[in-house]
């Protein structure tokens, strides 16, 4: 039961995920692409910053005291809210997403099955490989 609850706010997640491509592009059309995605990540991170000074318990200090490659997940999300910025007035919010889900699933499939960064090691199987070709077959019908 308990992960129904997560599987919700997985769905959630991916809803407001939408909802904010769609917002930034249009603000990126009226201030600038690459200003949209900083506004989005400047007012993220105060209220990040809010959320840490109330509720934080971790060690923000130890920050850089781990392994470089940890640190490559900031990079990673500005890549992904610039391109939909860019991408989304062109191509439309729902080739978009339904492209960054099919990315999503084929980078995880690959992290999984060779362990990397950590992660518990899951082959690839007949069903995840059929999985991922259903969801390029979708993308294709979507565009």
């Amino acid at each position: 039961m308990n992960k129904i609850i997560f599987y919700v706010l997985a769905l959630v997640a991916g809803m407001l995920l939408s909802t904010e491509g769609a917002i930034y592009g249009e603000l990126g059309k009226i201030i600038g692409k690459f200003e949209s995605s900083f506004y989005n990540f400047f007012v993220g991170s105060i209220i990040l910053f809010l959320i840490i000074m109330f509720f934080g318990k971790g060690e923000l200090s130890q920050t850089f005291k781990v392994p470089r490659w940890y640190l490559l997940g900031g990079i990673f999300g500005v890549g992904y809210l610039s391109i939909l910025v860019f991408g989304i007035p062109k191509v439309g919010v729902g080739i978009s997403m339904i492209a960054v889900v099919v990315g999503q699933m084929i980078a995880s499939i690959l992290i999984e099955h060779f362990g990397w960064m950590g992660s518990k090691k899951r082959k690839i199987t007949p069903k995840r490989g059929l999985a991922i070709l259903f969801m390029l077959v979708a993308l294709f019908f979507i565009y």
